[in-house]
């Protein structure tokens, strides 16, 4: 039942990304499934996101049109951190598909950061604007193909000694 649960999830994409899931963000915490009721903690990329609304909205619709689920409650918790280390292969190849690179592989909080270019795949990139379109994003532009491009800011869950 669970993985039913978490296979419908994979259909309901972030209101601001199409074809990017809120599972393969990596925002699906827990699912709990007591006897046909449909129990979901989820995780926002960031507190203060305008779509948590439209998202909660639309992972309880998608879980009520399974057959035998009889509601569905979806929460999302401040008490754990989302990570833009559980963001999917799938939801990392989806995001270039938007022209979104996906965040550095094994960033460490304070360094500076850079990616490659969606468009083209070249790593000569620069930070044009560390504010993007959202807070989850940043603006950055790539020499080789000239195009300016966003980028998912790196959020990694550290502990400070």
């Amino acid at each position: 039942m669970q993985e039913e649960i978490r296979a419908v999830l994979k259909t309901v994409d972030d209101p601001e990304l199409p074809n990017v899931s809120v599972a393969d963000l990596g925002m699906v915490h827990e699912v709990t499934v007591v006897g046909g009721d449909v129990f979901i903690t989820m995780v926002p990329t960031f507190a203060g996101c305008p779509a948590l609304d439209f998202i909660q909205k639309n992972v309880k619709t998608a879980v009520e049109e399974v057959d035998w689920v009889k509601g569905c409650e979806v929460q999302f918790s401040f008490e754990e951190k989302w990570s833009t280390d559980a963001i999917t292969d799938e939801g990392k190849s989806q995001l270039k598909k938007h022209g979104i690179a996906p965040p550095p592989e094994n960033y460490r909080p304070g360094e500076e950061w850079t990616v490659d270019c969606p468009y083209c795949g070249s790593d000569y990139t620069s930070m044009e604007n560390v504010f993007g379109p959202t807070a989850c994003r940043s603006i950055l532009y790539c020499t080789s193909c000239r195009n300016p491009f966003e980028a998912m800011k790196p959020v990694v869950d550290y502990v400070i000694n």
